[in-house]
């Protein structure tokens, strides 16, 4: 909102028209195209892009599937981090997976600098949580990174 105030011409109120129609219109894009099963890292992307395109910092979220890999529920956001990191924690993502009767799980976030490359600590936690997932009986299936109009898929790699 501040954003948009900057620029010459536009005040508090049509900023927030501006982020209105913005809104409206990712809404209408996951109206017509609902992603109810996700059979790939594409299915995935096309799912959370919206949502992770243009935020300035991380955001984990979880992906909850069940044993046909049909969507439960909405993606659930996790962590919001700083420009580069994001804190999880196992316990923050298995927590929804469990009460929902997740039969397997999918990892999702974002680069903010675009580059949807993993990180050695992005290897390193999605084995650790793939580990956590095994002692529970909830699949880790993937993890993928979102950066600008890209992504990476941990599994797919």
């Amino acid at each position: 909102l501040k954003e948009l105030q900057q620029i010459k011409g536009i005040g508090p109120s049509k900023a927030m028209q501006i982020l209105t129609i913005a809104e409206l219109q990712k809404r209408v894009n996951q109206s017509k195209n609902p992603v109810k099963k996700i059979s790939c890292a594409q299915d995935v992307f096309n799912l959370m892009h919206d949502e992770l395109r243009d935020k300035k910092h991380e955001e984990f979220y979880v992906l909850m599937l069940s044993t046909k890999n049909n969507l439960i529920g909405k993606p659930v956001l996790i962590s919001k981090g700083i420009l580069d990191a994001s804190i999880i924690h196992p316990r923050e993502i298995f927590k929804d997976a469990i009460k929902e009767s997740a039969n397997s799980i999918i990892l999702v976030h974002n680069h903010p600098s675009g580059d949807c490359k993993p990180s050695d600590e992005d290897i390193l936690i999605t084995e650790k949580l793939k580990e956590a997932g095994k002692l529970l009986s909830i699949q880790v299936l993937d993890h993928v990174i979102i950066g600008g109009d890209k992504y990476w898929s941990l599994r797919e790699k």
